[in-house]
């Protein structure tokens, strides 16, 4: 039965999400769009004086049909609409937000979600995410019930796709990056889990290099094979047998993974390994230190492997760790001169480009450094763990029956902090989201909770793997311990 009230619509690191014809629906999508277009003029139009606003929309279940039902309401708040022609990567309504002077821009999507989920991820001018004061000024304004008439008439399509690939080819020599990957005989497998970065990097390197650059799951699947089109290990069987099956007679294979709507990361490398941010940021830092003379900072998130922060520091780069979330990282971004910003859940931002992550551009910055450095991706890590390592890493969710049972062992550990993980003592604890315990350097603990859902989540660096399974561990005992 749908859920006609605003009381379930809240806003968590990165939008408004909730169950297809549930939840989410048209009427509370309506409101909320409303709601969005009056936040967006409010806190935007001294700074941009404009009335333009874009709509996108992922892969999923009837995100078309949504995005294109909401565009009178879009007109009725007085914006002049542009609609996306076709689905659509979350960065490249982002782009487009940002090249074109649109006021801002609203994209329908789930991310990484269920099949069953749809969303709103709401872009500003700069084209990233908007801000904890912004959602909160749309949560008020949705307890006043604004309403507004809505006007059908014309407007305008575009090929925000077109727009946002013709500029990242205009970056990278495209002939120079394949040539070179054919010498080094690597092929690149691309998985993008049946979500709306299918077929882009086809695009991108063109008919001519299709020996080279080969794409899965690109075709429209509304149940995203059974599992969420997010880009972690235990989701990329199909990935794994193809990288086994094509890596023979001197070919390596390279995987690159994109989430449902585009705008994050993982790849497995030519040894079959599955790499997370945690080790593609610090190849990114690597690369792109050794090819550029500045000195700008780095920004991290507080689950971001310390690699990130030896690194950058090797490089005279400040590294700030902020809340998990890209828009704290965005925020920065607007305001100061970025080397890189990145987060553990896969997205990467690059300051030359713009304050959001981008799934498709970081692939081609991957792809590039691989060919200029005549380096396999695989040399690289090694030779980053042995200088700045080493380092393991996990994560593992916890699951509270309710929120109150979560808000009770939050409330335990704010008033037990422990003094030792079983032999390791606690040299410092931080508090910036969550509750850090740092025993070393390549060392640490994170209970985070979410905000919107009864979730602790768990990680751990470790500069052993038997320590990592050990504090992991210690760490389930004592959640097991407070609840009991």
């Amino acid at each position: 039965m749908p859920v006609d009230t605003l009381d379930n619509i809240k806003f968590g690191t990165d939008g408004w999400r909730g169950i297809i014809g549930f939840d989410f629906n048209l009427s509370n999508l309506s409101r909320v769009v409303v709601a969005a277009c009056q936040e967006l003029y409010y806190q935007y139009h001294k700074e941009l004086n404009s009335r333009k606003i874009l709509i996108g929309y992922d892969r999923r279940f009837m995100a078309s049909e949504f995005a294109k039902q909401i565009v009178p309401f879009v007109k009725g708040c007085g914006f002049e609409p542009i609609l996306s022609n076709s689905f659509v990567t979350t960065p490249s309504c982002s782009f487009y937000a940002k090249e074109m002077g649109c006021l801002g821009a609203l994209v329908i999507t789930a991310s990484h979600n269920p099949y069953n989920w749809l969303g709103l991820k709401i872009k500003n001018f700069h084209g990233c995410s908007v801000d904890e004061s912004f959602t909160s000024g749309i949560e008020k304004r949705l307890r006043f019930s604004n309403s507004i008439e809505k006007i059908e008439g014309s407007y305008l399509l575009a090929d925000i796709k077109k727009f946002h690939l013709d500029r990242i080819k205009s970056l990278f020599d495209i002939d120079f990056i394949s040539n070179k990957l054919k010498k080094m005989k690597i092929r690149i497998f691309v998985d993008s889990m049946h979500g709306s970065a299918a077929k882009c990097m086809t695009e991108i390197f063109g008919s001519n290099y299709s020996e080279v650059v080969s794409e899965i799951r690109k075709d429209a699947d509304p149940f995203f094979g059974g599992r969420p089109p997010e880009p972690l290990l235990d989701y990329l069987d199909d990935l794994n047998k193809i990288l086994i099956k094509n890596s023979k007679n001197d070919v390596k294979t390279l995987g690159i993974i994109f989430d449902g709507d585009g705008d994050r990361i993982a790849a497995i490398d030519e040894k079959g390994r599955y790499c997370s941010t945690q080790d593609l940021i610090p190849y990114f830092i690597s690369y792109l230190g050794e090819i550029n003379d500045n000195s700008y900072p780095v920004l991290k998130t507080v689950s971001g492997s310390d690699i990130i922060k030896n690194i950058s520091e090797s490089q005279n780069r400040d590294v700030f760790e902020l809340p998990v979330g890209f828009k704290y990282i965005a925020e920065k971004m607007i305001k100061e001169k970025i080397f890189i910003g990145g987060e553990e859940s896969g997205g990467v931002g690059f300051g030359n480009f713009m304050p959001e992550r981008d799934a498709l551009y970081a692939a081609m910055v991957l792809l590039n450094g691989i060919a200029e450095k005549s380096q396999y991706l695989y040399e690289t890590l090694d030779e980053i763990q042995k200088t700045f390592g080493p380092s393991f890493y996990k994560r593992i969710d916890i699951k509270f029956p309710n929120q109150s049972e979560k808000n009770l062992f939050k409330e335990f550990l704010i008033n037990n902090f422990p003094k030792k993980i079983n032999n390791h003592k606690i040299i410092n604890i931080s508090k910036i989201d969550g509750i850090k315990l740092r025993i070393h350097k390549n060392f640490w603990l994170l209970f985070r909770f979410s905000g919107t859902e009864p979730l602790l989540r768990l990680y751990c660096e470790a500069p052993k793997e038997s320590y990592l399974d050990e504090v992991l561990e210690w760490g389930q005992k004592f959640i097991n311990l407070a609840r009991n």
